[in-house]
């Protein structure tokens, strides 16, 4: 839940910084910029414990040499019963607000959101990137699994099981879908795991004023060790999802993903599929979301069902 923004800049002056202002608000917290190139983040839920692997991974990430900033935790504390986090301040601005605006042509937006896809391609996952949850689960999405794959479909069934109520009154032929997705993602052949940050959007990458990435924001949510086709076809359909072209500005990224990355259209449906399911009910468990709506219609574009469908025959 917000709290005034006055409880938050007094706290910050406590702390030495005698400039605090408010310059995001997220899922999960506020950031407010302070002096000597840091930033405040007020966490809604988290606790301590939940930030530590996040810090882990913060560091997993400054040693990939990443062409762009991500970020950096430099001290942590309590105030209110929230957790703050005193982070570097990443340059930029976000994608969205140069296209909204009109400072950034779409195609350039494209073109960055392929390229952070292609620089994340390039790292190797480690240790701190296995032990996250993803999707506010309460265990390692990793735990008692030695491949991704095998991680990503029990995510997936359990995910189902738990919604499948609402699950099934959306989509068509749910059953036979999560069937075939879990089978097919079981079918995967074994690779090294890349670091995947999960929700590359428009809003997540912030650039130069040439369109250049300059830092990822927002790792956590669904960020883990995994196949960076999965990677890429979750940022080609975040690209804009409610949009009178998100479609085609959907098959566009995915038909770039499989040109200069190599990732297969038929992988990235599957994977398209698997975030679908698993990540349907992120937001409301009822469904009664934009979120929910989009990943039951994802579940029943017809390139997907075909390849679900024909795959369970």
């Amino acid at each position: 839940m917000s709290q005034p923004t006055e409880l938050w800049t007094d706290f910050f002056r406590t702390l030495g910084f005698n400039q605090a202002e408010v310059i995001g608000r997220g899922m999960e917290g506020e950031v407010f910029r302070l002096t000597a190139g840091l930033v405040g983040k007020v966490w809604h839920s988290r606790q301590v414990g939940e930030l530590r692997p996040l810090r882990d991974l913060y560091a997993e990430l400054a040693g990939q040499r990443l062409p762009f900033a991500t970020p950096e935790i430099v001290d942590n504390t309590e105030h209110a019963g929230r957790q703050v986090t005193i982070e570097r301040y990443l340059p930029g601005e976000s994608l969205r607000s140069k296209l909204d605006s009109g400072q950034l042509s779409k195609a350039a937006a494209l073109e960055a959101t392929v390229n952070v896809v292609a620089a994340l391609q390039r790292t190797t996952a480690g240790a701190a990137a296995r032990s996250l949850p993803v999707l506010s689960e309460g265990r390692p999405l990793w735990a008692g699994h030695d491949t991704w794959s095998a991680a990503l479909a029990c995510l997936v069934q359990r995910r189902a099981d738990r919604f499948a109520g609402v699950l099934r009154a959306s989509v068509t032929d749910f059953d036979r879908k999560l069937a075939a997705t879990v089978d097919l993602l079981n079918a995967l052949p074994a690779t090294e795991p890349q670091l995947v940050h999960g929700d590359i959007c428009p809003e997540n990458i912030l650039a130069s004023d040439s369109g250049e990435p300059t830092a990822l924001l927002d790792w956590g949510f669904v960020s883990t060790a995994g196949d960076n086709a999965f990677e890429a076809a979750a940022a080609a359909g975040f690209f804009d999802m409610y949009g009178p072209e998100a479609r085609d500005d959907d098959d566009t990224l995915m038909k770039v993903f499989a040109d200069r990355l190599g990732h297969a259209v038929e992988t990235q449906l599957l994977y398209r599929a698997a975030y679908a399911i698993a990540g349907a009910n992120s937001y409301a468990a009822d469904g009664a979301d934009g979120h929910f709506r989009w990943c039951a219609a994802a579940l029943d574009r017809a390139d997907v069902t075909e390849l679900l469908l024909t795959s369970s025959r």
